[in-house]
């Protein structure tokens, strides 16, 4: 039995003739760059979010960079996120000269530790990136409290959590900006690369249109150095089917990360823990084992894909540990060394689960 990460060929399949109807005719409309199906996907996001703007870009890690300069964070200030990410949170700090400042993450959530985040303020502190990680929200209310008292930025770095919410209220809503990401993995996917940033800022929307399409404000006239990070065409018009599907999906999902809790309760794997904070949409089923090499071999020897997000924590990285004085972030540390993630998406069946969750428990005896 071969079982991989996600299972893209089945989704596909399944929206087929949906997808390759609405290529065809954006084919023929040859509408390219910021054309009727972006137009539309930014109009159903905004109004599924639940803000006043969703503007397409071209990656998640572009929304990123985008929503800081926007923000106008730059050379000299301070970015305040966790080391346990994607390096794409803390590159978009670079991307506009800030500094990210590492905080620890709480053990059972893998999110940014909040308690710790108000010993990391300085006056050079001017945002903070909280990483909806795995799909888990964090406490963006009790966050929200903190950095208003403070006056800081809030851009939530929504890449893994499209979909998940904290009473009724979408990830992407909370903060000043949302940045979102496409990457084909994802929970709402495209084939390709594709972002958002979510905003109910009139002024900041119309400054990320602008830093988006070369700084214009109309045909050839610049008003700002800009980029060329537009949401493509034909992944919008991929978008704008999948977003019809993404509820079942995010249900979908809660029921295999059920299953698989239910199966490995009596094991020492400590599956993730869902807090009553919010909803969680679990872009990942990500666990923690001190064997966790042992357990990937056996997996992997059984045609099971697993994978680990991530090896090594951000602030380890040599590109980051060579920037500044070596810091302990015992969380992140051990998360790092022991985390490993299992096969996660909507389609996968009891029977697969089953098997997985089998291996795992020889691999253990």
């Amino acid at each position: 039995m071969n079982i991989p990460m996600v299972d893209l060929k089945r989704q596909y399949s399944e929206l087929k003739n949906e997808i390759d109807e609405g290529i065809l005719q954006a084919l023929a409309d040859t509408k390219f760059i910021l054309g009727p199906a972006v137009k539309k996907f930014e109009e159903d996001a905004s109004k599924y979010l639940g803000v006043k703007h969703a503007i397409g870009v071209a990656s998640g890690t572009d929304a990123l960079h985008l929503a800081l300069a926007a923000a106008d964070i730059g050379s000299g200030d301070e970015v305040i996120t966790t080391p346990f990410t994607f390096i794409a949170t803390a590159e978009a700090i670079s991307y506009v000269g800030a500094k990210p400042i590492f905080v620890d993450i709480n053990h059972d959530t893998f999110n940014l530790d909040l308690d710790k985040v108000e010993q990391a303020i300085t006056n050079k502190t001017k945002a903070i990136i909280p990483v909806h990680l795995f799909g888990q929200p964090v406490d963006m209310p009790k966050l929200s409290t903190l950095c208003d008292s403070y006056n800081l930025t809030i851009v939530e770095d929504c890449a893994q959590s499209f979909g998940a919410s904290i009473d009724s209220r979408q990830t992407g809503s909370f903060g000043d900006f949302g940045a979102f990401s496409f990457f084909p993995s994802k929970n709402l996917g495209c084939y390709g690369d594709g972002g958002l940033i979510s905003t109910s800022s009139d002024k900041k929307a119309e400054k990320i249109r602008f830093l988006r399409n070369h700084g214009m404000s109309k045909p050839y006239h610049h008003t700002m150095l800009g980029f060329n990070s537009r949401l493509d065409e034909l992944q919008a018009v991929i978008l704008n089917i999948k977003l019809l599907h993404i509820d079942s999906y995010n249900k979908n999902r809660r029921q295999v990360a059920k299953t698989y809790n239910e199966l490995l309760q009596d094991t020492s794997v400590q599956t993730p823990i869902a807090d009553d904070i919010g909803v969680h949409v679990y872009h990942q089923f990500t666990c923690l084992h001190p064997k966790r090499d042992l357990i990937i071999q056996v997996l992997k020897d059984s045609n099971i894909a697993c994978a680990i997000y991530y090896p090594i924590p951000l602030h380890l990285q040599s590109i980051y540990r060579k920037a500044g004085p070596d810091i302990n972030l015992p969380n992140s540390e051990l998360a790092a060394s022991q985390c490993f993630s299992l096969p996660i998406y909507p389609e996968l069946d009891e029977d697969k689960i089953g098997h997985i969750t089998d291996v795992i428990k020889k691999a253990l005896a």
